[in-house]
């Protein structure tokens, strides 16, 4: 392998934004609420300044690069704050997203990555953190532990972050340093082994607190009901915010993650979801090889975010991120199944992984009076280049007998990569959104983008150098018109693009990707807050998309286009009476409308099912204010597509019950209460993806 390649210093990238003057988009803070409830309820002293408490946030980040109110949106955004994602004793970013509806909960086995669908399309590959991209890799998974809330954005639209899939892209806004002192630990163990350990330390160092240290830690390990599995994960993040003056933030901060694991990929349709002549499989069945070793990959950041308020009105930003990843993996996976039904032949693959990426974000919120309309106006330049550095080789491995699995077959790999393509990608993107107010309820938002990228692959098999270039100018906008206070009602169009690689027969690079959204909807928000509600409808298009070449075998034309249709209700509440609850439903009819394979024309994309509802409840007892039940349960229609089998719908209850001492909480949730067997996904038609069986968490939390 060549050795890898540095990216060139900050400076020669942009100058040096700091001193470019152009300043930063940091990780915007939303500004403080009054916590309403009880103390009692709310133990985390820190939770007002984060607004991170309750089921009906009214506000979010991600649509506006700052605070914006979700009812003056004219587009879907759901957001996941940090007590929902506690109540639910969340662990991973496929679970915390299972209330938001749109989302689709589909798995590719517990192999390891947030696997996200988003109006029936992938959007694994659009996962931001503070509003900056990551690397192209993502073979690390997010920890929700570290983060305040999670936003959705929902559908196209490449305005403000440049190039993301078109079902929409997920935001985790990061925990940063506070004013005030805090701390808490928590230890959990669960079903499966499961157990881990997590602090979050706020300590101020300086009399006024804008200079202050925030460290938040997470380390776990777990099994799994498949047998030979397992995982274990490190995470670290520190922040430290220093105090330039009044009108000046600046955060630096850093993060560390080591993850290693063996891989689960799936088990066989047949003696599952399908019949198999010699009788049902169990789910705990590994068809791996536990001696081929796990995955083990290790990423790093740092970084800083940094805003200057020039006056009230007018504000600099710019938030820049390093990211390294590295590390390798070992995969084996099913092929097809013999005709005795027993035989299972198997593939192996070796992936060394070496990503780094510099991203930068720099803004200019201004909010002013013109013509007699009020205008919200963030205009900046956001940049990032990065290196890919992942080779891949093609082992050999014996096939498994199914129903009398024996392990240690060895496995033989090639000395050199089946494919090896590193690759120097450069995007630089202009944007411009401007809120408008025209006065009796009535708003406008108004987005465009003009962004171009470079990407130099170096294929060292092929002994090739190519250079693919990419520009394209999206563009969205809404109108949002609320009616009496509290209720409004919109209408938008958006834009999405995503750079795709490779070239046809001929020779001719692909064309980006693009997407094509009509939403319309209506939204609620209780004066005072506490109760929010949403319902959206979209026509949602999905372009340029790569389809097998009919002629020339082995080549990719791009010719294919999908498209999405539904409904999404959301609702989130905060009731006096200690209720909070949090639910959705989707109506998705996605399905391919071209493709080169007339067969595929008319069926649904895989593993989209067309009806999803979701509920999540807590209630703290009137007459025990210390106890908080919750209840809820997640509903997921049949799962139909081109794959040679369908997977049926299913529904899994949840319940727990928590207990609130004067500076500690204890919880104890179960998942898939009544031990339902279901599947959550397949990765190709060798295999399917069963859920998690019945399982339990204890929790505990110490604050200080």
């Amino acid at each position: 392998m060549p050795p890898h390649r540095r990216l060139p210093s900050l400076a020669s990238l942009l100058l040096t934004p700091l001193a470019w003057g152009i300043s930063p988009w940091a990780c915007a803070q939303a500004a403080d609420a009054q916590d309403k409830t009880p103390a009692l309820q709310e133990v985390r002293v820190n939770a007002a300044a984060e607004q991170d408490v309750g089921f009906a946030p009214t506000e979010s980040q991600t649509a506006g690069k700052g605070p914006m109110r979700r009812l003056e949106t004219p587009q879907s955004i759901s957001v996941v704050t940090r007590e929902e994602m506690e109540s639910r004793q969340i662990t991973t970013l496929q679970q915390a997203l299972q209330t938001v509806a749109g989302v689709s909960p589909v798995n590719f086995g517990r192999r390891g990555f947030d696997d996200i669908n988003i109006r029936g399309f992938r959007s694994t590959e659009s996962i931001l953190i503070d509003g900056l991209v990551q690397s192209p890799g993502m073979w690390t998974r997010l920890v929700p532990y570290g983060y305040e809330r999670i936003e959705v954005q929902k559908g196209a639209n490449s305005v403000l972050y440049g190039q993301v899939q078109p079902g929409g892209f997920v935001n985790a806004i990061s925990k940063r340093p506070r004013k005030d002192a805090f701390g808490e630990v928590s230890a959990e163990v669960g079903s499966f082994g499961f157990k881990s350990l997590a602090a979050d330390l706020n300590r101020p160092m300086s009399e006024s607190g804008k200079t202050a240290l925030r460290i938040n830690a997470y380390i776990s390990e777990t099994d799994d009901p498949v047998d030979h599995v397992w995982r274990k994960d490190q995470w670290l993040a520190p922040s430290l915010s220093l105090d330039l003056g009044p009108d000046t933030d600046l955060v630096l901060f850093a993060t560390y993650s080591h993850s290693r694991w063996i891989r689960m990929q799936g088990i066989s349709p047949y003696g599952t979801v399908l019949p198999n002549r010699n009788g049902k499989l169990p789910l705990s069945l590994f068809t791996g090889e536990p001696n081929f070793g796990p995955y083990d990959v290790e990423q790093s950041t740092v970084g800083y975010a940094f805003e200057h308020r020039i006056n009230p009105k007018l504000v600099l930003r710019q938030g820049v991120r390093y990211e390294k990843e590295q590390g390798e993996g070992r995969l084996v996976a099913n092929g097809a199944l013999a005709a005795n039904q027993r035989t299972q032949n198997r593939t192996a693959s070796l992936q060394d992984l070496n990503y780094d990426i510099l991203v930068t974000d720099t803004s200019l919120l201004s909010e002013f009076e013109a013509l007699g309309l009020s205008h919200r106006l963030v205009a900046g330049l956001d940049a990032r280049k990065g290196s890919s550095d992942q080779a891949s080789t093609a082992c050999r491995i014996g096939a498994l007998d199914l129903f009398a699995p024996t392990y240690g077959m060895p496995v033989t790999c090639p000395a050199k990569p089946t494919t090896h393509a590193p690759s120097e990608l450069t995007v630089a993107g202009l944007y411009l959104q401007d809120q408008v107010k025209f006065g009796g309820g009535w708003s406008a938002l108004l987005g465009l983008r003009s962004e171009r990228s470079r990407n130099e692959i170096t294929d060292m098999v092929r002994n090739t150098f190519t250079v693919q270039k990419d520009q394209a100018t999206t563009g969205s906008g809404g109108l949002v018109y609320e009616f009496t206070p509290g209720w409004a009602t919109y209408a938008s169009y958006s834009e999405s693009f995503l750079p795709v690689s490779g070239q046809s027969f001929g020779g001719t690079p692909f064309v980006p990707e693009t997407g094509q959204q009509w939403e319309t909807g209506l939204k609620y928000e209780r004066p005072g807050g506490g109760l929010t509600a949403s319902a959206a409808i979209y026509d949602l298009k999905r372009q340029n998309v790569t389809t097998s070449d009919p002629v020339n075998t082995g080549f990719s034309v791009q010719t294919g286009e999908q498209r999405a249709r539904g409904l999404e209700l959301e609702a989130g509440a905060d009731l006096a009476s200690g209720l909070k609850l949090t639910g959705a439903y989707a109506y998705t009819d996605a399905e391919v409308t071209r493709d080169t394979n007339l067969a595929l024309v008319g069926l649904p994309i895989n593993l989209t099912p067309r009806h999803t509802a979701a509920l999540w409840l807590t209630w703290r007892l009137p007459m025990l204010q210390r106890v908080t039940l919750g209840a809820g349960g997640r509903y997921v229609g049949s799962q139909r597509g081109a794959l040679p089998f369908s997977l049926p719908a299913y529904f899994v209850a949840d319940a727990s019950v928590s207990y609130l001492g004067d500076n500690w909480r204890l919880t104890f949730g179960v998942k898939n209460l009544f031990d339902e067997t279901y599947y959550d996904g397949a990765v190709n038609a060798n295999v399917v993806s069963p859920g998690l069986p019945r399982n339990f968490a204890l929790s505990g939390t110490y604050f200080f």
